[in-house]
């Protein structure tokens, strides 16, 4: 008997999570059979929980906080763009093990390549998972580049594992007059802590792009726009490496043409 393909998000904590909702709404869209589930997995029991993915029937897991750089270790092969971010997102259980793949980097490309950053400054904020890949997308912007983290000794270790040439600031100094502000950290998700940060630096042009979606309209997305800066929310990311995931998972390309009709239902 053939299964209908499933497959899932990982994360400590996961309850916040859209994917479900997205992935299921493609799927109602192409008439495919198939599911996607959230799976709470502490990380303590990450090996566990990945080495069981076959075995549970599953093509594979989106991953998210805190698993990304951790899940690299239980895998049979990573992709090589992964490899190159140092990070996961998504995990393919495919015939001949289980492969690591980074869909954030198109989930942050995507929805600014419309914008004119070519060789203009970036700041990032984080020195994670998700900072990792908006690092890979700046530096193929050619522009300078600035990372932001509590731990500086870490920051200055990302740039120097990733082979950007960049500066390191910790929170509290001023930020550079950039064209473009990333928010990789989960200050300001729901449960989390605030993010304090001041934008008055930023270019008059500049965007800020908020990978955070629990709330949606964070915080810094509304002082973005109290300052009349150009703003794109974490649905945004969100839904782009969603797409690409999806096709590893269910070998069918996401209906991105009903963009507006799944963002008012991730928004309801």
């Amino acid at each position: 008997m053939i299964l209908p393909p499933s497959a899932g998000v990982i994360g400590w904590p996961v309850a916040h999570s859209k994917s479900p909702r997205i992935h299921r709404f493609w799927l109602a869209k192409l008439g495919l059979d198939g599911d996607y589930s959230r799976f709470p997995v502490h990380p303590d029991n990450l090996g566990t929980a990945i080495r069981a993915l076959p075995a549970l029937g599953l093509r594979g897991v989106n991953v998210t906080i805190p698993h990304k750089v951790a899940v690299m270790a239980h895998l049979d092969r990573i992709d090589a763009g992964a490899a190159a971010v140092g990070a996961v997102n998504t995990v393919h259980a495919t015939a001949d093990g289980l492969v690591g793949y980074n869909t954030d980097v198109a989930g942050i490309a995507g929805p600014i390549a419309h914008l004119a950053l070519a060789g203009r400054p970036v700041v990032i904020l984080g020195a994670g998972g998700a900072a990792r890949a908006a690092l890979a997308v700046a530096r193929e912007l050619g522009g300078p580049v600035t990372l932001v983290n509590r731990s500086a000794d870490r920051a200055t270790a990302l740039l120097a594992e990733m082979q950007t040439v960049g500066t390191v600031q910790v929170p509290g100094t001023t930020l550079p007059a950039a064209a473009l502000l990333i928010n990789a950290t989960s200050l300001g998700m729901t449960g989390q802590p605030p993010l304090d940060i001041d934008l008055a630096p930023l270019s008059p042009d500049a965007c800020v792009f908020d990978c955070v979606y629990a709330p949606l309209d964070t915080p810094l997305l509304k002082a973005a726009r109290a300052r009349g800066l150009a703003t794109i929310d974490g649905l945004s990311m969100l839904i782009g490496q969603a797409a690409a995931a999806f096709a590893l998972f269910y070998g069918a390309e996401a209906p991105r043409m009903h963009d507006a009709e799944l963002r008012a239902l991730l928004t309801k």
